[in-house]
């Protein structure tokens, strides 16, 4: 489960942000993660609860925001957000297209005291 490695790797860059203004201690994380980036939240959740434990972060709250699939077809130039997994131009129906979000996870806030 590379939930763990990741939420390891998360805990060590609050504690590095929190240390770099002075915090003791971080009251809430908030995570955006894309759709297709192959993190599932429910396990990234229960691998944070478990590992924030003697940590910078024991008593944090953890949001985790899904983000969908953004993206800008080649063809008529238009950007949509992609309700489905059906992966072209809702208005044209174009496959030639860029995936702009949905496919990484980011720290996005830290609350820190």
């Amino acid at each position: 489960m590379h939930e763990y490695s990741i939420v390891q790797s998360l805990l060590n860059n609050c504690e590095e942000n929190a240390g770099q203004n002075g915090s003791t201690k971080v009251t809430k994380v908030v995570v955006k993660i894309g759709v297709l980036s192959g993190v599932e939240p429910d396990l990234l959740q229960i691998a944070f609860d478990t590992f924030k434990e003697n940590t910078i972060c024991h008593d944090a709250l953890f949001v985790i925001n899904i983000q969908k699939v953004v993206i800008k077809c080649k063809t008529c130039g238009s950007t949509s957000t992609l309700e489905k997994h059906h992966y072209c131009c809702p208005l044209c129906e174009s496959i030639d297209i860029d995936i702009l979000d949905g496919e990484d996870m980011y720290l996005m806030q830290l609350e820190l005291q």
